[in-house]
């Protein structure tokens, strides 16, 4: 970022979240506060610690095989080309005919055939013969070279060729591209269409890859219904399920939709065993310190914490832990927090477990277009809508998904960053 963005040299956490404080009297009610925040890196760290690729593998065709990750190597078993084959249109020789040649004495080849693209000839080549050949054909048997037809004249079934070859000029020979036996893929490898057309070439319909992840995402909460449904009183339509399970497909995932689990402990906890049997997951809302906010007390009884609560803006109630050995999150359920800590978590986790490239977007220069106060000691998610190189923030409230269906991408201002002024340069990481 740009130098007059203003940075702190220390952080203290102490002052920059009353929430550890201890606990805040609501009447009869009590808010927990969470027992400690962590920063955006540590967690980070911690999910890459408690994160295993997935090792199960299937059976595809290459026609389904764009972005999946190749699960064994991949062995020639023939030559490519298969054949010796011209490198460039003109006329099959002998490199020996054409010795001496030059323009003003070129050597004169009588033409006997003509070659075009998937047409070999039968005839063989004899001194003071040539046959005309497309590029990619099989080289005549009796010929060892090819004389492009720039350097030629045809005159009836006469060649004048103009300058000499020697053999093998101008010839793409067996194997050149592929030889038996040499590993073409190796395991781990992403397939993309240069891949898949190695795949190709070698005659190779199916190959084994590693299996999608498949990842539970449950939404909870009693104020969200389901779409389609009539809305009661102080309830909004499901958005979180629909936004996770594009972020899922989207990074080489499966989601599995649950259907809305209500807040309570019993509930919670039967879709969390319910879910055990998929690779990660996911929960929105009930992630919260509220009294109501249950998600931590049962992930804790069934399985382990891994954190609760971290220092970022929006989001700072994410929760992870591991229940039966799946990685299991708790994201805040209003809408850009939990989308906002669906790029930040969600993604990584999933491509590391589909054993995928981290990608975080193409990240782009541009300028801020107003003054940006940040919170101290909070990693901050800055959505921003792009006009040429000018960033514009997108200021609404956690609750408001338009915050990030208006923008184009996001800042991530780190911790120790309190303020940007207007104009200064900032890394905008578009969103995919």
């Amino acid at each position: 970022m740009h130098a007059r963005i203003r940075r702190c040299c220390s952080v203290g956490h102490e002052k920059v979240d009353p929430a550890r404080a201890g606990t805040h009297d609501l009447g009869d009610k009590q808010m927990r506060p969470f027992k400690s925040l962590i920063s955006l890196e540590k967690a980070l760290k911690i999910l890459e610690g408690a994160l295993k690729p997935i090792d199960r593998t299937e059976s595809i065709s290459i026609k389904k095989s764009l972005d999946r990750v190749l699960s064994e190597d991949i062995i020639a078993e023939r030559d490519v080309p298969p054949f010796d084959r011209a490198a460039m249109d003109g006329y099959a020789v002998r490199a020996e005919d054409t010795y001496g040649a030059n323009n003003f004495e070129p050597k004169i080849l009588r033409k006997i055939d003509e070659i075009y693209a998937g047409e070999v000839s039968d005839k063989i080549l004899q001194r003071g013969e040539c046959i005309q050949i497309s590029t990619g054909c099989k080289i005549p048997p009796g010929s060892d070279a090819v004389m492009m037809v720039e350097s030629t004249e045809q005159v009836g079934a006469e060649v004048k060729m103009f300058k000499p070859v020697h053999p093998k000029e101008n010839v793409s020979p067996m194997g050149e591209d592929i030889a038996t036996g040499s590993i073409v893929l190796k395991q781990g490898d992403l397939l993309n269409p240069s891949k898949i057309g190695a795949l190709a070439a070698l005659g190779i319909q199916k190959i084994h890859v590693y299996e999608k992840p498949r990842v539970a995402i449950i939404p909870t909460g009693d104020e969200i219904a389901d779409l389609g449904s009539e809305l009661k009183d102080g309830q909004v339509y499901d958005i979180n399920s629909y936004t996770l399970s594009s972020i899922v497909e989207e990074n080489g995932g499966i989601p599995i939709k649950f259907e809305i689990v209500p807040d309570r402990n019993e509930d919670i906890r039967a879709a969390i065993k319910n879910a055990s049997e998929y690779d990660l997951i996911t929960l929105s809302g009930g992630s919260s310190v509220g009294e109501r906010d249950i998600l931590h007390d049962v992930i804790e009884e069934l399985g382990t914490i891994l954190f609760h609560g971290v220092q970022i803006k929006p989001g700072k109630p994410t929760l992870c832990g591991i229940v039966d050995g799946k990685l299991t999150f708790g994201i805040p359920g209003y809408p850009t927090a939990c989308l906002s800590n669906g790029y930040r978590f969600l993604l990584p986790a999933v491509r590391r477990v589909a054993r995928l490239p981290l990608s975080i977007g193409t990240i782009i220069k541009a300028r801020i277009s107003r003054r940006v106060v940040s919170s101290l000691g909070r990693s901050q998610f800055l959505t921003v809508k792009l006009e040429g190189h000018v960033a514009h923030p997108v200021f609404k409230e956690s609750g408001a998904i338009t915050s990030m269906a208006d923008a184009d991408g996001y800042v991530d201002i780190p911790a120790d960053v309190d303020l940007i002024e207007a104009g200064d340069e900032v890394e905008v990481i578009l969103l995919m």
